[in-house]
């Protein structure tokens, strides 16, 4: 159980048999009547925000989530393999378990998988992949760094937008929760 005093932004609750995370949230004390706690919270499985609004010192069950290091092994028809780092066991996922991530996807990458009940609520990819570019338009001579971008498809098939010099068989720096890129490698 929490406190509706502890909540910060990030903490997890189980609320009305899903998990919630807290997003925003102001702890109010009015001149007149009870203190109370005004909250954003996030669904975690479905991605739906709601405000609700708890007394002061009101008890939630805090919601128990896993995170456990996985390796992604291979694919297999819909599925993607993951293996346990500590337990070596294998879990199979499916794109929509996955996300918006799986565009980075590659074979022998460390992600953190996080479960409540069983239930894969998220995976979370590193904040930055290094992938090869496998088809772009040439880079011209006269192309500068501070000149416009064009768009470039790396080796997993997804879609960034680079600069102009960038040319196909270079491995670039990709940050994952913007989908913009960093730099050269």
């Amino acid at each position: 159980m929490i406190s509706s005093n502890d909540f910060r932004t990030g903490v997890t609750i189980e609320l009305d048999g899903s998990v919630w995370r807290v997003v925003e949230f102001l702890h109010v004390k009015p001149g007149k009547g009870a203190a109370f706690v005004r909250t954003k919270l996030k669904n975690a499985q479905t991605g739906s925000v709601v405000e609700r609004t708890f007394r002061a010192g009101e008890t939630v069950p805090q919601a128990n989530l896993e995170k456990r290091n996985m390796q992604h092994t291979y694919k297999e028809a819909e599925q993607f393999v993951f293996m346990d780092m500590e337990t070596y066991e294998e879990s199979r996922l499916s794109e929509d378990q996955i996300g918006a991530g799986v565009k980075y996807l590659k074979e022998g990458m460390d992600v953190n998988v996080v479960r409540w009940n069983d239930t894969v609520l998220e995976v979370e990819l590193p904040n930055s992949v290094i992938l090869e570019v496998t088809e772009t338009d040439p880079g011209v001579k006269g192309d500068t760094a501070t000149g416009g971008t064009k768009p470039a498809i790396v080796e997993t098939g997804a879609q960034v937008m680079v600069p102009l010099f960038i040319s196909v068989g270079e491995r670039i720096k990709i940050d994952t929760r913007n989908d913009s890129y960093l730099g050269r490698e």
